[in-house]
């Protein structure tokens, strides 16, 4: 990652008097044009650096310039380190270690103990193998195709990848669709068989309506229901444990709004017999219908 490059090269400049770009190249695995523009985006961050040529030429900090070693508190040494750490979890690399060592900050490892972030789940070779490939054909601006399963069914996909997201609990890709000529966003659980493309492409504007994901989504549909004291914990971890009313029966009375129908109805089936939906009618029809439908399989 450039971030840690770029700490990585000043750390190096105030450990070592002077370095060559070769030797910067080969330590932090980059070609020499690499770290010459990471030199001139650190001399624009204001940090001072001399490159003589010649036989005793190399790459220094401006003679009497210190940089305050203390830079990074342990602190925020310490969510550095979980950042990384939390993207090594769906990551076929170890980015953590790489920059402790780098750094001469190995210890610093230590201070991340207390916390662990798994964001693969039980699905980390498959998405670690996704992330990367998708990863590498956005590096390359290279085309993406993928078998996609969802609702109306399955279809072949071919796009332009632009961003990766870790939103709503899942992993998803942000790319322009070819056949629908517009940015979609596809969940990486539901998309097999993927593999980058030999055609490149242009980089396209993205509109700002386009990032706003969830914004057409609305809770405005309100559903009353009348749950069992059994179930209060999951109450409570979906919505707070002020989101419901304790009867005198010891039941729990609810009123909460879903983006429609359809969007409720795997809620309330989810908690089979310990819920009954009271109101609207056309809920309450929907969850008689669905679960006569239910029953007939197992008639």
């Amino acid at each position: 990652m450039k971030i840690e490059r770029l700490i990585g090269i000043i750390t190096t400049l105030q450990q070592k008097e002077k370095v060559t770009a070769p030797y910067l190249a080969d330590k932090f695995e980059v070609s020499r044009r690499t770290i010459n523009r990471d030199i001139e985006e650190i001399c624009r961050a204001g940090i001072p650096i001399v490159t003589t040529q010649g036989t005793n030429g190399g790459i220094s900090l401006m003679e009497g310039f210190a940089l305050d070693t203390t830079v990074f508190t342990e602190q925020e040494l310490s969510a550095v380190f979980t950042g990384l750490k939390t993207l090594d979890s769906v990551s076929t690399s170890r980015s953590a270690d790489k920059l402790a060592s780098k750094i001469g900050a190995k210890d610093s490892l230590d201070l991340i103990d207390h916390m662990t972030i798994d964001l693969a789940s039980f699905y980390k070779t498959s998405f670690a193998t996704k992330i990367e490939l998708i990863k590498k054909a956005i590096n390359e601006r290279r085309c993406i195709s993928f078998r996609y399963y969802y609702n109306k069914g399955e279809a072949d996909k071919f796009i332009e990848p632009y961003r990766i997201y870790f939103m709503w609990s899942d992993w998803y890709v942000f790319g322009y669709c070819k056949e629908r000529q517009d940015f979609r966003l596809y969940k990486l659980r539901r998309l097999w068989d993927l593999q980058i493309s030999g055609e490149e492409y242009e980089a396209r504007a993205i509109p700002d309506d386009k990032l706003q994901f969830g914004s057409h989504m609305t809770d405005d549909y309100f559903v009353t229901a009348i749950y069992d004291s059994g179930v209060k914990y999951k109450l409570v971890e979906e919505y707070g444990p002020d989101s419901f009313t304790v009867m005198d029966d010891g039941k729990l009375y609810a009123k909460w709004g879903f983006n429609s129908a359809d969007d409720a109805l795997p809620w309330f089936l989810s908690l089979g017999d310990k819920v009954e939906v009271i109101e609207p009618p056309e809920m309450v029809e929907k969850m008689k219908s669905t679960l006569a439908a239910i029953s007939k399989k197992y008639l």
